[in-house]
């Protein structure tokens, strides 16, 4: 781990990333492609040391309140921010200046803040976005070795249920010949139903490969599931969208199971949904009047 000043933090779309690395240990994690330009080692994670500083600075400067979303490049709750606490302090921030919150992220340490999102939900909206890939706890721990299993997940997002919080799930990736099963998406659209989510975002039954990332899950494949990456190289070669061979299949069961729970599931739609902001202080003054 190592410290950072940087000039920016809030982007255009109002997203912000208080680290850069992650130590989950995903094996399909996108964000290790080269692409991205990150000079330093994956799991040496770069802490943005002035980025509370630029966040309060931005919110002050804000003419209209809105959602701010973390969590798209790196876990914002890995196991650095027990110690660090940046997303802690940058939750309280939004919650002080009365800015909504979505956050993705695979950790039960979000626990930690629920009083934090409980105070930003009565205000406006906060949003808790958690990724399922796997329904079985056992396969979970080598696809995401350092981070709380699917039931664990699971459990969590019925937790923000009960407190009213709205859920979302992404389900991805779906990795061929491993978990693209109508079993595992089954399984996994009864959780997020037994949870109540809002919605449950699918590109497609796959994962994306890009160098940096194709590597790193080819050695994960090279140790945990021999031959598995011969059968990839001769299927798909280097392409950048990697599809199960069930991909059809999986995505019409998927809508139909979603359908059938009313969860949404239009990709387009979770996404207005999680950048519109919502004032609930509204009423409370027309209330005093």
């Amino acid at each position: 781990m190592h410290f950072q000043k940087v000039s920016g933090i809030l982007s255009a779309g109002n997203g912000i990333n208080l680290y850069r690395g992650c130590t989950h240990g995903c094996i399909y994690c996108d964000s290790r492609s080269k692409c991205y330009g990150m000079e330093h080692d994956f799991t040496d994670i770069a802490v943005k040391e002035n980025a509370l500083t630029l966040l309060e600075s931005a919110l002050q400067k804000k003419r209209r309140r809105c959602m701010i979303a973390t969590g798209s490049m790196c876990d914002p709750y890995m196991p650095a921010e027990r110690e660090l606490q940046y997303t802690r302090k940058a939750l309280a921030l939004i919650a002080q200046y009365g800015f909504g919150w979505t956050v993705i992220t695979k950790s039960d340490l979000i626990l930690r803040d629920f009083e934090l999102m409980q105070r930003i939900h009565t205000q406006t909206k906060c949003v808790v976005q958690m990724t399922l890939t796997t329904a079985d706890d056992s396969l979970c721990r080598i696809l995401e070795p350092h981070v709380c299993p699917t039931s664990r997940r699971a459990e969590v997002l019925r937790i923000f249920r009960d407190a009213g919080i709205p859920t979302v799930v992404w389900l991805c990736p779906i990795l061929p010949f491993i978990n693209d099963t109508a079993e595992n998406i089954s399984a996994i659209l009864e959780m997020c139903a037994d949870a109540g989510v809002y919605g449950v975002v699918c590109f497609d039954m796959g994962l994306t490969l890009r160098e940096g990332n194709r590597e790193y899950f080819y050695d994960a494949l090279d140790r945990f599931f021999p031959d598995l990456k011969q059968q990839y190289i001769r299927r798909y070669g280097n392409a950048y969208i990697v599809n199960s061979p069930n991909h059809i299949k999986l995505m019409q069961l998927f809508h139909e199971t979603c359908e059938k729970y009313r969860i949404v599931h239009d990709n387009d739609a979770i996404f207005r949904y999680l950048s519109e902001f919502e004032d609930r202080t509204e009423g409370e003054q027309l209330r005093l009047f």
